[in-house]
């Protein structure tokens, strides 16, 4: 079988890796075997093209079916234990030449074999062959045969086919690429699962005379393995950072998918449809501020004094920066980046390497952040910098040693070309900080536009940081605040750096000293209330306050009397109403009772007196209905002059 072996691998972030195979050859086909799980990606990417200008015919693999699905039809079946017998069975009928021992061969019509006696080797089992031009069958034993000439083509393809079989049937499948006769430069390019790369940093800084700034050596080690069923030898390698949309199509499964069946009918030819064609139609981070004059190393006291200790020679910057020269380009594509390691890998199978893709000199400072959301009570030191590395710096584990010594470690996030890394190494637990919060709500303003007062509140939120020194040095911290939506910062010092979701707030802190931070933010509010809800108490503490002044007050109070006037009249309507169902209630009781009573005698007189004082409850009704309208009238012509004073407001 003719391979190709591979001369160049990408790797990436997702679990893919971009592969090429290429060599020379001669020949009309060749094969390359891979994973059953890569055939999926496989087929959705493979691209093939003869360099020397060759024609690809075709690339054929084997369905992915049973075993039995397969073999049907297949005369040659072979067990795992007795190949050459079943072999013999399988050829039964076919013309077969059989080299026996002593240079003799048997040539015929294959009868079959017979099993061995009970508790024989296979080996005694006999085999029996029509002669050629003879009614004669000969006989042999088994353990005679050195090899069978296949006379029968048919029972060739047979056996080929079963062991091409039995082949596809592991864990690999052979895919088989067709070609023009000829010579051949052959290029085979194809997606195909892989571990994810890795990276890890080391950081080796060496502080200058100024506090709290040096230079630094970031160095970066790419870290990739080789699952293949084959060595790497001298290839070419790129890692790509970023995150490239993937996925897992299934090409390599058959599938029919069922189908309605539909009866032949009658039907008139449609007519044509048309459709309208279509229309076919970085930001450069800000440098990073000057380091604070007083800002210390950002550990306590015993690890500051192991840091001040001399370097060992051999992890100064230019010791390790020579220990793993670097020569790695940097290609952007697009929404990825792009390492292109500059000289060979060569990786065994199953082997695993780290190959160096960064090794950079730059500056940086130290400072102590704080995020309390992040890690509460204490800041953290950090190492700030510039990425001016040309490079795209994939997110990963990056270890900090300072003037010879390892200080801390940290997770270097993604970080594009000149933008500010920054590294928080260690926690400084000299430093104390706690936390307290509030809110309020505080009046602005406040406005009478006709039915409403119309008010503006500040709602305020404040927290403030507690800060305790408790070393014997000077510090400078910078307090990470998030940034409220909707809400602006008051009475509150100038935020030395802004992120896109943090405000950093400097702090002083003298040695044994404390200090506090308070951060006040507001939003403003608008409500309003119905005027005629409010109380006259209620409208002379606006007054007090200056929300309100006097001539508004005086509107508003004057409106406030019209509705109460409005009420007492609605109130003595409401009265009116009681004392018209009351009278309403003593004429059904008088009715009630004349119909019970006689015209003559007694009862005669009492229902005269029960006449009169039906008559006189009428009176009683008219006399409240006048009453009743006087007072609607009244609450109309009150109404009117309200209407009037919420014009002239």
């Amino acid at each position: 079988m003719t391979t190709l072996p591979i001369v160049h691998m990408t790797l990436y972030k997702h679990g893919v890796g971009f592969f090429e195979r290429r060599a020379k050859l001669s020949g009309e086909e060749v094969a390359l075997a891979f994973r059953v799980q890569e055939m999926n990606d496989l087929l959705k990417s493979l691209t093939v093209i003869d360099l020397d200008g060759g024609k690809i015919l075709g690339i054929d693999y084997a369905t992915p079916q049973t075993r039995e699905e397969q073999l049907e039809g297949c005369t040659v079946r072979l067990s795992d234990q007795h190949s050459l017998y079943d072999l013999l069975v399988s050829l039964r009928g076919r013309r077969v030449a059989l080299r026996l021992d002593q240079d003799e061969t048997l040539s015929g019509v294959l009868v079959g074999p017979d099993e061995a006696p009970e508790r024989q080797p296979l080996a005694t089992a006999l085999i029996s062959v029509l002669k050629d031009a003879e009614d004669k069958v000969q006989v042999a034993p088994l353990g005679r045969i050195q090899g069978v000439d296949i006379l029968d083509e048919q029972g060739g393809r047979d056996l080929r086919f079963f062991l091409q079989t039995a082949l596809s049937q592991g864990s690999t499948r052979n895919v088989t690429i067709r070609l023009t006769p000829g010579e051949h430069e052959l290029s085979v390019r194809y997606v195909a699962p892989a571990p994810t790369w890795r990276v890890s940093y080391r950081l080796v800084a060496e502080s200058s005379k100024e506090p709290g700034e040096g230079r630094a050596l970031i160095q970066g080690w790419g870290l990739f393995d080789n699952r293949l069923e084959e060595d790497l030898k001298g290839i070419s390698l790129s890692l790509v950072a970023g995150m490239p949309i993937s996925f897992v199509y299934d090409l390599y499964t058959p599938f029919t998918p069922e189908r309605p069946v539909i009866k032949e009918e009658a039907r008139v030819a449609a007519a044509p449809v048309e459709f309208e064609a279509s229309k076919r139609s970085r930001a450069t981070m800000a440098a990073i501020p000057e380091a604070p004059p007083s800002l210390s190393a950002g550990l306590g006291a015993g690890m500051a004094d192991m840091m001040r200790a001399p370097a060992p020679a051999m992890m100064s910057r230019e010791a390790v920066a020579q220990a793993a020269q670097v020569t790695t380009q940097g290609k952007a594509l697009g929404e990825l980046f792009q390492y292109i390691i500059g000289t060979p890998v060569t990786v065994g199978r199953g082997q695993s390497a780290m190959v160096p893709i960064i090794g950079t000199e730059m500056d940086y400072r130290k400072d102590l952040l704080y995020n309390g959301a992040k890690l509460p009570t204490h800041p953290v030191a950090t190492l700030r910098f510039k990425n001016t590395t040309g490079l795209t710096l994939e997110r990963g584990p990056l270890t900090v040693i300072e003037n010879g010594e390892y200080v801390g470690e940290a997770i270097l996030p993604f970080t594009a070309a000149e933008g500010e890394g920054v590294v928080p190494y260690a926690v400084e637990l000299g430093v104390r900080i706690k936390e307290e919060s509030g809110s309020s709500t505080q009046m602005r303003g406040l406005e009478l536009t006709g039915l409403y007062l119309q008010f503006e509140e500040w709602h305020i939120q404040w927290r403030n940081y507690q800060v305790t020194n408790n070393t014997d040095k000077t510090f400078n911290i910078l307090v990470e605040h998030p940034r409220s939506m909707h809400y602006e910062i008051f009475d509150t010092p100038t935020p030395k750096e802004h992120t896109q979701d943090m405000l950093r707030f400097k702090v002083n802190l003298a040695p044994h000293g404390e200090t506090s931070l308070k951060v006040q933010e507001r939003r403003l509010i608008r409500r309003r209330e119905e005027l005629k809800q409010q109380s006259y108490e209620g409208l002379q503490q606006y007054l007090q306050k200056g929300l309100l002044d006097r001539q508004a007050l005086d509107k508003a109070l004057k409106l406030l009397m019209l509705w109460d006037t409005i009420r007492d009249y609605e109130k003595k309507i409401a009265e009116v109403e009681q004392e018209r169902q009351q009278v309403y209630a003593s004429q059904q009781q008088m009715r009630e009772n004349l119909q019970a009573l006689s015209q003559t005698g007694k009862e005669g007189a009492l229902r005269a007196r029960y006449v009169e004082q039906l008559e006189a409850s009428d009176g009683q009704l008219q006399a409240l209905a006048q009453r009743e309208a006087e007072f609607k009238a009244n609450i109309e012509k009150v109404k009117k002059e309200i209407e009037t004073r919420l014009k002239n407001l």
